[in-house]
């Protein structure tokens, strides 16, 4: 597959290119090689101040007549135009996301697809908006009218994760923009290439200036100011729950509303009448697609004790047929974990859970034929209790536990086990 260049960026305020007022940068590892590819910049304090004030002024732009109260059909275009260019560059977006975040290249490139088909569909209900407008209300009094007006909330912040870097952002870029709000995208440092070719593309088709500002940078130089920030009207987060709260705490301040996606321990419950091995497909589908990196992942497998060891013994087959390699080569279905930092805190994770009682059944380790990149095996751990570390805290890895039940009523009692 041919390489693809990186390419150097700067922050995307008000329509340009700017560079980081402290003119830091972040140097950008390649996960499957523990390699520096390129560098993003990095956000400070003084660059949120400015990106704010350029969405400010582009919500409020001719009253407002430029975009957050043009009509919805005006600001589909935008978001079609978007989608198109997505599509026309599919490829090089899925090079760099594979390159940038570990996941095979195939995965991020359906990827792609999707954040295409949300443009889309956000164009459509964008359009949808323009016929709702100042719908009636019937009350029981004459002397009354009462309709319905659906409003752009205002400036938004949009803080979102690296594990689907470009599509995650469109599912708030695009309903964002959709309604008429102006966004400040602030995707993690740890895979932000994607969305930085996002501005590149909101540029190439006349999106107006302001209304999509893009800062990169750390979650606590610029995650925190722009989530704290007076003239920023609401916070949509992706990420942890830890930083979530504090993000909440803040917005509580300011009376601010918030949406939250935040952390999961999913339960997969196989009872004794299934068909085994679409139940193990699906099993290892639900827990090692990504990575297991995904906050719905099914960690959690709970599965009927008539079945336990027939089952288990199914899914390792399906689990050791797994190719792990880098994401760039033809058939990969598991490439890297996203950093050296994840891929301790697995492991530790791993090495935590036999330290207290728990049996590695498979994985567990790195792949044999990998010496270098953040790799793990698949791993699957049995002989867990509902005290263990690895029943109640997310691993967001590759990583598997299991327990087993009798009744139908144990088994629900296990699945809610779960903050």
């Amino acid at each position: 597959m041919a390489a693809v260049p990186i390419p150097t960026r700067q922050l995307f305020i008000g329509g340009e290119w700017k560079h980081p007022v402290l003119n830091k940068r972040i140097p950008v590892i390649n996960p499957a090689t523990e390699e520096i590819v390129g560098d993003i910049p990095a956000a400070t304090a003084e660059d949120v101040e400015v990106a704010v004030e350029a969405a400010h002024s582009a919500f409020n732009r001719n009253r407002g007549k430029d975009w957050a109260f043009a009509s919805g059909a005006f600001r589909a275009k935008y978001l079609r135009a978007i989608a198109a260019k997505v599509v026309e560059k599919k490829e090089v977006l899925a090079k760099l996301e594979s390159i940038d975040n570990g996941k095979p290249y195939d995965e991020a490139a359906w990827d792609m697809d999707d954040v295409a088909g949300c443009f889309e569909y956000y164009a459509d209900l964008a359009e949808g908006l323009d016929s709702k407008q100042g719908t009636p209300v019937a009350l029981p009094m004459d002397t009354f009218k009462s309709h319905v007006l659906r409003e752009p909330i205002g400036v938004v912040a949009l803080i979102t994760p690296w594990n689907y870097p470009m599509l995650m952002a469109t599912w708030k870029v695009a309903p964002a923009l959709a309604a008429g709000c102006t966004a400040i995208l602030k995707p993690s440092e740890l895979s932000s290439l994607t969305c930085l070719e996002l501005a590149a593309i909101c540029q190439e088709v006349g999106l107006p200036s302001g209304v999509l500002n893009i800062l990169t940078g750390l979650g606590p130089d610029a995650g925190a100011p722009l989530a704290a920030h007076p003239n920023v009207d609401k916070v949509a987060f992706t990420g942890s729950t830890a930083t979530g709260s504090r993000i909440m705490t803040g917005a509580a301040k300011l009376v601010k509303p918030v949406s939250m996606e935040l952390g999961g321990k999913s339960p997969i419950v196989v009872f004794e009448d299934v068909d085994l091995d679409k139940a193990a497909e699906w099993t290892a589908f639900g827990c090692f697609w990504t990575n297991g990196q995904i906050c719905s992942a099914t960690s959690r497998l709970i599965v009927h004790e008539s079945i336990a060891a027939a089952f288990l013994d199914r899914l390792v087959k399906w689990v050791k047929n797994i190719k792990i390699s880098d994401p760039m080569e033809e058939g990969c279905r598991l490439g890297p974990v996203v950093s050296g930092g994840q891929y301790e805190k697995i492991l530790k994770f791993i090495s935590t859970a036999k330290s207290e009682g728990a049996t590695i059944l498979t994985g567990g380790a790195r792949p044999k034929h990998l010496n270098k990149g953040f790799f793990i095996e698949p791993t699957i751990i049995t002989d867990v209790t509902t005290s263990m570390q690895i029943w109640r805290e997310e691993v967001f890895g590759p990583v598997l536990c299991v327990k087993t039940f009798s009744s139908e009523e144990e088994a629900i009692d296990l699945a809610n086990d779960t903050q």
